[in-house]
């Protein structure tokens, strides 16, 4: 007998011709996941077995892996005899809480004695025989036992927990994810990964009108995204002072939300280009604030030819505070500290801006020159989801 940790795949079992690369990134992502445990993996189409003695643990660990649907704790047995397979099932289950219970049998094995009803009949009477005063209950049991006949060997688990679901990340490319300070753009950056994207993250600092501390939380959202992303979220720093700072000195103020987003699409479309990614990400909200009304968002797209991807564009605000405490984001971005997106915010923002209005606003500042100069003097922290390994690069 061997103790297994059982990882059902779920949505990755639609994938067909390239199921193998879906199936092997999400192994060498669970890999990554569990260094420092001992433990060996074994996988095919249908289910993926890791062995190991560190069972609470190793679950834990995969609940922050994508392209997980379940994760099972059970039991591996060469023996197959239906003797051997009934007080395998009693052993596991007797001294388990429960009142009722269904027998659920799958045969990989075609050529195993009787049919999986059958099997699963003759289990259910055994324990029942042998554990007074339980029902067996095949609608909603408080147990589901599942016993898998394979052709040299038998599985026996019970119903598991839900995994994280979406694909493994990186089989989807790399998009670079506007992270603000606020709610929305990191419960963003979470859903982009759950469907494989790898993120990387550019923050728009506006020393000295935004405070070092807005940074940090900004540091500490990433560490949180971090655990989802492969262990680590490398966040470009864009000081994005001088380009605000002309914008308010040049533009009509119902216009600068407008002009201070088309800079900052620019900025990351470039970004995305010198890093391999394939969209940017934001946090945007339909009709949330004056910026993200459908006209909003056509002008300032209008800025790059470069995939903009909402994940949270038909949510609605409680959604998304609830998810965000879900992923342990929430608390951190409640923090006191504004970033360049909030301190100047006009009064009575344009809702339908003109887009030749945008263009004839763009050559009232060197905007070429103050983007190429933002880019270059950007900072790459890179933010593992582990405080002690923080460091950070100057390009």
């Amino acid at each position: 007998m061997k103790r297994v940790v059982i990882i059902k795949y779920g949505e990755l079992s639609t994938k067909s011709d390239n199921i193998n690369f879906f199936l092997k990134t999400l192994k060498n992502n669970v890999d990554k996941k569990l260094e420092g445990f001992n433990y060996e993996i074994k996988y095919d189409h249908g289910r993926m077995l890791i062995f190991t003695e560190d069972v609470l643990q190793v679950k834990n660990k995969l609940q922050e892996v994508f392209g997980i649907h379940e994760i099972c704790d059970g039991y591996l047995y060469e023996e197959r005899s239906l003797e051997s397979i009934k007080t395998n099932v009693l052993n596991i289950i007797k001294d388990l809480e429960f009142n009722t219970f269904k027998i659920t049998v799958k045969r990989s094995d075609k050529n195993y004695m009787g049919t999986s009803i059958t099997i699963a009949t003759d289990i259910g009477a055994y324990v029942l025989k042998n554990i007074p005063n339980i029902k067996v209950d095949v609608t909603s049991p408080d147990i589901n036992v599942i016993v898998e006949i394979r052709l040299n060997e038998v599985l026996i688990y019970a119903k598991g927990i839900p995994g994280l679901g979406g694909y493994p990340v990186s089989t989807l490319g790399k998009g670079l994810l506007m992270l603000s300070g606020g709610i929305d753009s990191p419960v963003a950056g979470y859903l982009a990964i759950k469907r494989g994207v790898k993120i990387e993250a550019v923050y728009f600092d506006s020393p000295p009108h935004t405070s070092p501390m807005a940074l940090k939380k900004v540091e500490d959202l990433a560490r949180v995204l971090a655990k989802y992303n492969g262990g680590e979220v490398k966040i470009h720093v864009v000081c994005f002072t001088k380009i605000q700072e002309e914008i308010i000195k040049n533009i009509p103020k119902n216009y600068l939300i407008t002009m201070m987003r088309r800079m900052m699409y620019r900025i990351s479309a470039l970004i995305c280009g010198s890093i391999n990614a394939h969209a940017i990400i934001n946090g945007e909200s339909i009709g949330q604030v004056a910026s993200q009304t459908l006209k909003s968002m056509q002008v300032i797209n209008e800025a790059v030819k470069m995939p903009v991807l909402r994940p949270l564009c038909t949510y609605d605000k409680l959604e998304i505070i609830e998810l965000s405490k879900k992923i342990g984001t929430y608390d951190i971005s409640i923090r006191p500290y504004e970033d360049c997106c909030t301190i100047f915010v006009p009064e009575h923002p344009v809702i339908n801006p003109d887009v030749n209005l945008a263009h004839e606003y763009e050559t009232l500042v060197d905007f070429d020159s103050l983007v190429y100069e933002a880019i270059k003097g950007r900072t790459i922290l890179h933010i593992k989801d582990h405080k002690e390994n923080n460091f950070s690069d100057l390009l």
